[in-house]
C-alpha cells in the first residue's frame, strides 16, 4: 500500500473524518455523567444546551445513546467485515489456485448461497444459537457474553453472508496471478502450495482486498441497522443506530412529533456510510490507476 502522504486527497479526507468519528464514538461516552444514561422525568425533551440532541421516551440523553449506539454499529460492521475478509479471501484463493473440478464445485456452491435470502439466514442463525450461546456463557461465568450474545451472533452471521462477493473477486484475481512468471518460478523452486499462497499470491491481493474491505463495512452496518430497525437485531437495553431509528420512527405522530429522536441517529448513520463509501470508491480508483 502507498504511504499515507502519497494517497489521493479524497482518501486522506475520508480517512481523517472516519478517524475523528471513531475517536468521538469511543472516547466521548465515558465523559457523560451517570444521570445522562438513566431514566428521568424529561420524557421527549427537545434539544437544549444541557441535552444537545434532546432526550428519548425514558428521559435518557439522546446524544449519549447515539454515541453508544454508533459504537455497537461500528463494532458489528468492522468485525463482520473482517470475518467476511478472512473467509472470502481463503475461499477465493483456494478455488482460483487449485482450478479445475474443485474450482467449479466451489463456484457452484457460491451460486447456491447467493440464491438464499441473506436476512433469512441471519434470522435462522439468531434463533438457532442465541439461547445456546447464553446458556454456555452463563455456565462458564461470562456475564458480558450473556448480555452481548445477540451482538456476537450478528457479527458472525453477517460476516458469513458478506464473503461471497469477496470470494468471487479474489478467485478472479488469483486465476490471473497464478499464471504470472513469479508464481511459476516459485513452483519450479519447489515451494509448497501454502507458501505460494501466503508469500506470493496474498501480498499481490492486498490492494484489492483493502478496497472491498472498506465497501464491506457499510454493507454489514446497513444489514444490522435494517434488522435492528425491525426489532430482530440488537435488543434493549443495548442500542445500535438501527434500533434508535426504530425508536425515533415510533415517536413520530400527528399529536406530538419528537423529530430529534429520528433525525440525529439518521445523520450519524448517513455520515458513517457516506464516508466509508467515499473511502472505498477513492481506494478503488487508486487501485485501478496503479494497475
Amino acid at each position: 500500500m502507498e504511504p499515507i502522504t502519497m494517497l489521493p486527497l479524497a482518501v486522506k479526507r475520508s480517512l481523517c473524518f472516519l478517524v475523528m468519528i471513531a475517536t468521538l464514538l469511543i472516547i466521548t461516552p465515558s465523559f457523560f455523567p451517570q444521570s445522562y444514561h438513566e431514566p428521568t422525568e424529561l420524557t421527549y425533551s427537545s434539544p437544549s444546551w444541557r441535552h444537545p440532541c434532546g432526550t428519548d421516551f425514558n428521559g435518557r440523553d439522546l446524544l449519549y445513546r447515539i454515541l453508544s449506539g454508533g459504537q455497537i454499529s461500528m463494532l458489528i460492521g468492522c468485525c463482520g467485515a473482517f470475518i467476511s475478509l478472512f473467509v472470502g479471501t481463503s475461499y477465493g484463493m483456494i478455488a482460483g489456485y487449485r482450478g479445475g473440478f474443485l474450482d467449479s464445485g466451489m463456484s457452484r456452491f457460491i451460486d447456491i448461497l447467493y440464491s438464499i435470502p441473506r436476512l433469512i439466514f441471519v434470522l435462522i442463525f439468531i434463533n438457532a444459537f442465541n439461547e445456546h450461546l447464553q446458556k454456555t456463557a452463563h455456565h462458564f461465568g461470562y456475564s458480558w457474553m450473556v448480555s452481548s450474545s445477540r451482538i456476537i451472533i450478528l457479527i458472525v452471521s453477517l460476516g458469513l453472508i458478506e464473503w461471497l462477493t469477496m470470494a468471487r473477486i479474489v478467485r478472479g484475481q488469483t486465476l490471473s496471478l497464478k499464471e504470472r512468471p513469479f508464481i511459476l518460478a516459485a513452483r519450479v523452486l519447489g515451494q509448497n502450495h501454502l507458501t505460494i499462497l501466503w508469500r506470493h499470491l496474498l501480498p499481490n491481493l492486498t490492494g484489492i482486498l483493502l478496497v472491498y474491505m472498506t465497501l464491506s463495512i457499510p454493507a454489514v452496518i446497513i444489514d444490522e441497522a435494517f434488522l435492528s430497525f425491525l426489532g430482530l437485531g440488537v435488543q434493549a437495553p443495548q442500542a445500535s443506530l438501527g434500533s434508535l431509528l426504530a425508536e425515533g420512527a415510533s415517536a413520530l405522530n400527528p399529536l406530538h412529533s419528537a423529530w430529534w429522536t429520528l433525525l440525529f441517529p439518521a445523520l450519524l448513520l448517513f455520515c458513517i456510510l457516506l464516508l466509508l463509501h467515499q473511502l472505498g470508491n477513492a481506494l478503488r480508483e487508486t487501485q485501478f490507476k496503479i494497475n
